[in-house]
């Protein structure tokens, strides 16, 4: 069976590091696609316009299939990369973090800053409440009013979530459901004389 659930963050999460003298301020939020990921660099980036670097990596999808890291002006490889390993190893996805930091004066070398970046992450998803979410397939049903109680039944008996109804004539269920559960759902309505059913993701 495929895996139709994944990690992600309830809610934002940020920490603090200092590292020789430099400061790690580090961030995390949960995301959903591009954009938001955007949004949420430049309310940083605009925050904290004087901090030397704005690190970042991130990864989508319920596997983690689309995923990126940003090493902003440090050495290739010491700060997105790290990043990015820490929140593999936490198994989080839909999730982006941001470490700035404030450069003190005192460099840290290569090692050191593999070592500061792996921490500052470590630390701000240690502070985060990682929650399960479930993969779930939207259904769209649409059937003459007549047949609306053998909808029902399989409504009732799949328990999917309601997202949107209309009824009249023709009536019309938006549901969404977990994808391993999905199939049986959509199997119960195509046997419904007259229904008409569309599945997307």
């Amino acid at each position: 069976m495929e895996n139709d659930s994944y990690l992600t963050l309830a809610a934002p999460a940020e920490a603090y590091n200092r590292e020789r003298s430099s400061k790690f301020l580090s961030y995390a939020y949960p995301v959903e696609n591009e954009e938001q990921i955007r949004e949420a660099l430049d309310a940083l980036r605009k925050r904290y316009f004087d901090a030397t670097h704005h690190c970042y990596a991130w990864r989508l999808g319920p596997q983690g299939e689309q995923f990126r890291a940003n090493d902003d002006g440090e050495p290739s490889g010491t700060a997105g990369r790290p990043i990015l390993g820490q929140m593999l190893s936490a198994g989080v996805t839909n999730c982006l973090v941001v470490v700035v930091r404030y450069f003190g004066g005192t460099k840290l070398g290569v090692p050191g800053l593999i070592a500061a970046y792996k921490e500052a992450t470590q630390e701000v998803l240690s502070v985060a409440e990682i929650v399960e979410r479930t993969v779930d397939d939207r259904i769209t049903v649409r059937f003459p009013y007549i047949v609306m109680n053998d909808v029902m039944k399989a409504v009732k008996e799949e328990q999917p979530q309601i997202e949107e109804q209309l009824f009249d004539n023709l009536c019309t269920m938006r549901l969404r459901i977990r994808r391993s559960q999905s199939e049986r759902l959509v199997g119960k309505l195509r046997k419904v004389e007259g229904a008409e059913v569309e599945e997307s993701l």
